[in-house]
């Protein structure tokens, strides 16, 4: 709760409590309702009747109206009711004994004739006091407990709700979640804190993204590296079985077949180690999503640096991929363009349909005029380890094509290697959403 809240809700509980509190230690009647009948104008009212007995014994139950600040009622000595000013009045010495009324003698002459009953309002008035005591005392209890209802909702409002939202944004962090984000609201209690706690996400998140890039990249660094260490050592094995060949003594072909041997042993570890690592390499995340042709522009201009684009021409469509893998498969194409070609590159697509289970495909044809690789490689330059004959003191390690055409296959398309008469064409097959 704000502190200004709490303030405002206490100055108005503090007067509300003290004015009912007010209310109940002073009463609640006027200062008129609780003066007590005038000592005077009952004597006087008694001698007024005194001067009228004559016409008023002869009354009975007679209601008149009262002209003092009290009622009465006059009684004859047999106990009959002569007059009255209310009819709830006590109508017998015994019953206004009861009540606590005032009675006094009406005298004519020197003879006791009757008597006059004053009504004592202290019991009305003390029950009034009470039933308006009694309704006070629920108002302060009805306004306590709407307060204590705006203040029990303001609570699970403001604080219980929002710790809740943290609480479950924690579980999910935990549990790896770092992508959905949490709500903001700076009007609760913990409002300043939510930004942090996303933040908090979002740095996780980049934390783990740099690690897995920083692992990916350690990954395809070993992979590189076994490839390339293991040319010179097929090198080593070739000069050894020239020199296993030539005329040397038994002394030395035994040196040799030492060699030749080692060399094998290198060999196989590497390519262990390669492998164990390809195979870690291919466990790549890909999430497939709707994604216009225009990202696909987009994606080989960005990866056109070398500016040797020339033409591109590709169909308006929306297909099914990764964004972040299709921009590694194109790059890795233009790529190997600039280190095996050289040339201009050209950019063309159409629509295909196959009939097998009636799917279109956008097909991308990357190209390019850089001579191609012989008809005999055509078709294993896409595998692992695999490069053509071109790339003769280049450096490489037969990866990215593989890569990407391992890639494509996860989008559900596919990736062709093909000659086109002056250069090498990569086609992309793309499918339609």
């Amino acid at each position: 709760m704000k502190r200004y809240h709490l303030i405002i809700f206490i100055i108005i509980y503090i007067l509300v409590s003290g004015y009912i509190c007010y209310k109940l230690a002073n009463g609640f009647t006027s200062a008129s309702d609780s003066s007590k009948a005038d000592t005077t104008q009952i004597n006087r009212r008694i001698i007024q009747v005194q001067r009228d007995w004559d016409s008023i014994s002869k009354d009975r139950e007679k209601q008149v109206t009262a002209e003092d600040d009290f009622d009465y009622a006059v009684i004859n000595n047999e106990g009959d009711v002569l007059i009255l000013t209310r009819s709830d009045m006590s109508k017998s010495v015994s019953s206004a004994t009861t009540h606590y009324d005032i009675i006094r003698d009406i005298q004519v002459g020197d003879e006791v004739v009757g008597k006059i009953i004053i009504h004592n309002p202290d019991v009305e008035r003390t029950n009034q006091r009470n039933h308006e005591k009694s309704l006070y005392f629920g108002l302060i209890m009805g306004v306590m407990l709407f307060f204590m209802i705006v203040y029990y909702i303001y609570i699970d409002v403001r604080v219980v709700k929002p710790f809740s939202k943290m609480k479950f944004f924690s579980v999910r962090v935990a549990s790896g979640d770092l992508d959905t984000p949490l709500e903001m609201d700076r009007g609760h209690v913990f409002g300043e804190f939510t930004e942090a706690f996303d933040i908090m996400r979002e740095e996780l998140k980049a934390s783990r993204e740099r690690e897995e890039a920083a692992v990916r990249s350690r990954k395809e660094l070993i992979a590189e590296l076994s490839h390339d260490i293991k040319t010179p050592v097929a090198s080593i094995k070739a000069m050894a079985e020239v020199l296993s060949i030539t005329d040397i003594d038994d002394e030395q072909r035994k040196a040799i077949s030492l060699i030749n041997g080692k060399a094998d042993q290198i060999d196989n570890l590497i390519s262990n180690l390669f492998h164990a690592t390809l195979e870690e390499l291919e466990q790549l995340e890909v999430n497939v999503e709707e994604v216009s042709s225009a990202e696909i522009i987009r994606m080989i201009r960005e990866a056109d640096y070398q500016n040797k684009l020339t033409e591109i021409d590709i169909k308006d469509a929306v297909i099914l991929g990764d964004m972040l893998r299709l921009n590694q498969v194109i790059s890795n194409i233009i790529s190997n363009s600039y280190k095996y070609a050289g040339t201009e590159i050209y950019v063309e697509s159409s629509i295909d349909l196959t009939d097998e289970d009636s799917d279109e495909f956008l097909l991308i044809r990357i190209s390019d005029k850089g001579g191609g690789v012989s008809d005999n490689e055509i078709e294993s330059i896409t595998e692992k380890f695999k490069r053509g004959s071109n790339a003769q003191g280049k450096d490489g390690s037969g990866l990215g094509l593989y890569i990407s055409k391992y890639l494509m296959e996860k989008m559900d398309g596919g990736l062709s290697v093909g000659n086109n008469g002056e250069g090498l064409t990569v086609t992309l097959r793309l499918k339609l959403a």
